[in-house]
C-alpha cells in the first residue's frame, strides 16, 4: 500500500494551501467580509473566484473539457482538505456543497444537452444551484421511501405539488434539481422517485421562508418550498422515469465523502488556532503546551483526524476504482462528523473565553459543525447501513482490497 500522493496531486495541494494562507484567512478576521448570514458576501466571493480560476485552481471535480481539473476522489481528498482549512475556502475554489454534489450528479446523468444548459453555467461560476429532496413529516428525510411530493404527467409536461424543506442554497439558486414521487403506489419504495430540472424564474412554486438556525448560514441558506403545479418540460427529466433513487444515490454516496474531506480541514484548521495559542499563553508560570493534559488533549485529536483521513481516502480509491463503496462512506461518514464537533470542541476549550468568543473562527466552525451528523443521512443511518453490511458478510466485512 502506497499512501504517497501523485506529484501533480501533491503540487497542487500545496498551491491551495499557499492561495489559502495568503488570500483567504487574513479576511475571517475582518468584520467587512462578512454578509448577514456570516459568510463570506457575494461580491468578495466572486472577486476572489477570478484569482482562484486565474491561477489554475478552480472546479476540481470537473473534467478540464469543462474548465475544471478532472481531479480523482483520491486528489480531490487532497485538494478539498487544504481547502477548508479556511472557513469560505471551498465556495472560493467551486467546490462548496450544493453545488459540488449538483455538479457531480449532471456531469455523471444528464444528457449533453442538459449538461450544456443546467450544468456549464454552474461549473463557470455564473450561477449557484441546489438540490430539492427532503421534506417536512410525513414527507422524506433519510427515508426516500416517504417523499410525497408528486409530478403529474400531462403529455409532454410534469406538473408538481408539495413542499420541500432545509433545501441548501435555494435563497440565490438559479438551478434546482427536483426529486418528486411518479408512482402514487405507497408499496412502491425503488422506482416510485424521477428526477427533475428546473429554474428559478418558472412559474407556480415560491420559497415560503428561509430556515432561521443555528449557523452560520451557506449561501442561500436552508429554505422552505412549496409548489402548486410548478409546469416541467419532460426534456427536462434526470434519467428515466422511476430512475430518481438512483439520481439520489448516485449524488449522495460522493456528496457524503466531499463533506468528510472539507470537514477534515476544518478540523485540523481547529487544531492549529489551538496550537498556536497553547505554545504562547502561560498560566501559573507554565505554558500551557508544556501541560500534560494539553498535549494528551492535541494527541488524541491529531490521532482521530489522522484516521478519519484514512478512512476518506479508503473510501476516496474505492470509488476511482467503480465500486460504490457504501460502508468505507458510511463509515467516514460518522468517524469525520464526530471528530470535526470534537476537535473544535477541545480547540475552543484550550483557548478557554478566546475560542468562545468571535475573535477567532473557532466559534463559526463549532455552530456549523453541529449540522455534520445529521446532513446527508444521519449518523444513526449510516450505522444501521453498516450493521447491515455486517449481518450479510460476516467477517468478509473486514477484507482487504
Amino acid at each position: 500500500m502506497d499512501f504517497t500522493l501523485d506529484p501533480r496531486h501533491e503540487a497542487l495541494r500545496q498551491r491551495v494551501r499557499a492561495f489559502v494562507d495568503e488570500h483567504l484567512l487574513p479576511l475571517e478576521g475582518d468584520p467587512a467580509t462578512f454578509n448577514e448570514f456570516e459568510n463570506i458576501r457575494l461580491s468578495l466571493r466572486d472577486a476572489l473566484r477570478v484569482k482562484a480560476r486565474d491561477v489554475g485552481l478552480w472546479a476540481p471535480q470537473m473534467p478540464p473539457s469543462r474548465g475544471g481539473l478532472g481531479l480523482p476522489m483520491v486528489g480531490q481528498a487532497a485538494f478539498y482538505e487544504e481547502a477548508n482549512r479556511c472557513i469560505f475556502g471551498p465556495s472560493i475554489f467551486n467546490c462548496a456543497a450544493p453545488d459540488d454534489g449538483n455538479m457531480r450528479v449532471l456531469e455523471m446523468v444528464a444528457s449533453e444537452e442538459q449538461k450544456a444548459r443546467w450544468l456549464q453555467p454552474i461549473v463557470d461560476g455564473k450561477v449557484n444551484s441546489s438540490f430539492v429532496m427532503t421534506e417536512p413529516h410525513p414527507g422524506g428525510g433519510s427515508d426516500p421511501g416517504m417523499i410525497q411530493t408528486r409530478a403529474e404527467r400531462h403529455g409532454d409536461m410534469w406538473r408538481i405539488y408539495g413542499r420541500k424543506w432545509f433545501i441548501s442554497g435555494a435563497a440565490i439558486a438559479k438551478h434546482f434539481i427536483l426529486i418528486a414521487r411518479t408512482d402514487p403506489d405507497p408499496a412502491n419504495t425503488r422506482k416510485h422517485l424521477t428526477a427533475f430540472l428546473f429554474h428559478r424564474d418558472q412559474l407556480n412554486w415560491r420559497i415560503v421562508r428561509r430556515i432561521e438556525n443555528m449557523g452560520p448560514d451557506e449561501h442561500g441558506g436552508v429554505c422552505e418550498l412549496e409548489f402548486d403545479g410548478l409546469e416541467i418540460p419532460d426534456s427536462d427529466r434526470l434519467m428515466e422515469v422511476g430512475d430518481g433513487l438512483k439520481v439520489t444515490q448516485i449524488r449522495l454516496g460522493p456528496a457524503r465523502l466531499t463533506h468528510c474531506m472539507r470537514w477534515l480541514g476544518l478540523s485540523k484548521r481547529a487544531m492549529e488556532i489551538a496550537q498556536d495559542y497553547v505554545s504562547t499563553r502561560e498560566s501559573f508560570g507554565i505554558r500551557l503546551a508544556d501541560r500534560e493534559s494539553v498535549g494528551l488533549t492535541l494527541g488524541e485529536l491529531a490521532h482521530d483526524i489522522q484516521i478519519g483521513r484514512l478512512l476518506v481516502m479508503n473510501a476516496a480509491w474505492k470509488l476511482d476504482r467503480g465500486e460504490r463503496a457504501r460502508k468505507e462512506v458510511s463509515s467516514a461518514k460518522i468517524h469525520v462528523a464526530d471528530t470535526l464537533h470534537k476537535a473544535v470542541d477541545g480547540a475552543i476549550q484550550l483557548n478557554g473565553a478566546r475560542g468562545y468568543s468571535k475573535d477567532t473562527a473557532l466559534e463559526w466552525i463549532y455552530r456549523y459543525a453541529r449540522c455534520a451528523r445529521l446532513v446527508d443521512g444521519a449518523s444513526e443511518v449510516h450505522k444501521m447501513v453498516l450493521s447491515r453490511f455486517y449481518a450479510q458478510e460476516g467477517d468478509d466485512y473486514w477484507q482487504w482490497g
